[in-house]
């Protein structure tokens, strides 16, 4: 069983309070996740976070393959963390923890993904080709988009994208 990490961080110049607003609505998922991605929300983003609640998209993730995805926030420490689950989905194991942290001149995000693709080594294989580099793909847009919303952090020369596994 091969279980890989997505570990990223990222400073924005913004407070604690606008950076925990902002992240913890459902709907902007849509804004920072690439359109080739084809990102829906079907149902359950109609309020803030909270431990819980179940959201249902569809994401057109590889080869114009519409999928149905199902998240569960499993947890929500207000302004510091939260954490969402894959209960169905593209992966056989999807758990993404995103903590926020205030620092000078603003904040900083951490994601931490853990996450295992089905289909043993054919699984592998997918990763090494496409998955992996889609997903660090899809991070960096996000991090660009951020930057684009809120700004760059004066001190935001040590990002990281770092992938484990």
């Amino acid at each position: 069983m091969k279980i890989y990490r997505l570990h990223t961080k990222q400073k924005l110049p913004i407070s604690l309070d606008a950076a925990w607003d902002f992240l913890s609505d459902p709907v902007n998922l849509r804004t920072i996740t690439p359109p080739h991605m084809g990102f829906e929300i079907l149902s359950g983003a109609d309020r803030k976070m909270f431990a819980g609640q179940i959201i249902q998209y569809n994401v057109t993730p590889m080869f114009g393959i519409k999928l149905k995805w199902v998240t569960e926030i499993t947890h929500v420490d207000n302004k510091n963390y939260f954490v969402d689950e894959q209960r169905f989905g593209p992966y056989a194991l999807w758990h993404h923890k995103h903590f926020l942290t205030e620092i000078d001149g603003g904040v900083e995000m951490e994601d931490i993904v853990d996450y295992k693709l089905p289909l043993g080594f054919l699984g592998r294989i997918m990763h090494g080709l496409v998955v992996g580099k889609q997903l660090k793909n899809i991070f960096k847009y996000r991090e660009q988009k951020l930057i684009q919303l809120f700004g760059k952090h004066k001190g935001d020369h040590d990002k990281v994208i770092k992938m484990y596994g």
